[in-house]
């Protein structure tokens, strides 16, 4: 079986880069370890989204034009054996992310805005133990940032909030094993991406707050203020697997958990006016399967199916989709003996949601709602 057809089924879903579950975008693999010899690749991947939906029954009708930015995805990754059993990689991605936007005279979230970036920088080693068994670990360095705005009559008095969250660097660390069995292409690997807790520095504004409503105390700035909010990246389970099941054609797939429940904006000034935090999301589990095939002595292909079960239809306004299925078509053609350029498409469905302020209660509707992503990657060996 030529290792052809693993890069060609492998590395062009990494190249098309697009996670939908939360807050993920990257899924943070660490197969990298695995290539053979010295190996650079550069990848970049593009995400264009469709959400749209329609007031909820609490307003008049108005539709919700596209709420969710496109995005770019760039990635860079290295890796080197150092001895016959000690192999080190280095990998520069954006695995978290957010960009959503409500339209200005949406009623009930017009001009809300919410976006949040990470860069990683991640460096791993990898100790073969025998034949079959190996394991890999190491840390990661990445940044951190966000701004949010709160805008619109489902915010009620709190409409016109704003939060800054300063860049802020932390670490966490990555570990796993694998089983291989080189003979018939199999490798099941299981890895562990730690949480990343950021203390962010914040600044808080917002409009004025009658404590006690028409009272004798007045109206108070209660929304401004400084403070430092932990603000937690989530950790991640990814079981990943490949196995040759005919000549030149490669089973491979994964079930990827992230607990994206732990991801949390408490800033102090909102939680003491209202009483609850900014983002609340659901755990995340999404399956995928394949099948990569060598068609040519350069050219191989591969098809792949991800889904992800939807959670509570009621959802934050700043992530208003859960759930999704993807198609992924792909293809690597080797240029020479040592470069490899993978191109791939993804289309995602996205699941349905209904963001909610006050509790129980459906202020918009976002149904039929997709993303496409493409990408491209370039992979040398030396």
């Amino acid at each position: 079986m030529k290792t052809a057809v693993t890069g060609g089924a492998l590395a062009v879903l990494s190249a098309t880069g697009l996670q939908a579950g939360g807050i993920e975008r990257m899924p943070q693999s660490a197969m990298i370890l695995y290539e053979t010899g010295t190996h650079l690749e550069f990848s970049l991947g593009r995400g264009i989204t469709s959400v749209t939906g329609e007031n909820g029954p609490l307003y008049p009708p108005q539709d919700l034009d596209d709420v969710s930015g496109d995005f770019w995805l760039p990635a860079i990754a290295f890796k080197t054996d150092l001895t016959d059993r000690l192999a080190m990689a280095v990998t520069y991605d954006r695995p978290f992310g957010a960009d959503v936007a409500y339209e200005d005279g949406n009623i009930p979230f017009g001009g809300t805005t919410a976006d949040a970036a990470t860069d990683a920088l991640t460096a791993l080693l990898k100790y073969r133990i025998n034949d079959n068994f190996s394991a890999f670990g190491g840390l990661r360095y990445q940044k951190a940032q966000g701004d949010i705005h709160l805008r619109g009559a489902a915010y009620g008095p709190v409409s016109g909030y704003d939060i800054s969250l300063d860049t802020d660097y932390e670490l966490g660390y990555v570990a796993g094993v694998a089983y291989e069995r080189p003979d018939i292409a199999l490798r099941v690997a299981l890895t562990y991406n730690s949480a990343i807790s950021h203390d962010m520095d914040t600044t808080e504004s917002g409009p004025l707050i009658d404590p006690d409503g028409p009272g004798p105390l007045p109206a108070m700035p209660l929304l401004n203020g400084s403070s430092t909010t932990e603000v937690t990246t989530p950790e991640s389970w990814n079981l990943e697997f490949q196995t040759g099941i005919a000549q030149d054609t490669l089973l491979f797939g994964s079930i990827r958990h992230v607990k994206h429940s732990q991801f949390k904006v408490d800033a102090d000034r909102i939680v003491a006016v209202t009483g609850a935090g900014l983002i609340d999301l659901d755990d995340t589990t999404a399956y995928k399967i394949g099948l990569g095939r060598q068609l040519t002595d350069r050219f191989a292909g591969s098809v792949a199916v991800t889904y992800e079960p939807g959670g509570d239809e009621l959802l934050s306004p700043l992530s208003p989709t859960t759930g999704y299925t993807q198609l992924t078509v792909g293809g690597a053609y080797d240029v020479t003996e040592s470069m490899t350029v993978s191109g791939g498409v993804s289309y995602t469905r996205l699941g349905d949601g209904k963001p909610f302020t006050a509790p129980g209660i459906a202020q918009a509707e976002f149904s039929d709602n997709s993303a496409v992503g493409f990408g491209l990657k370039v992979a040398m060996k030396f």
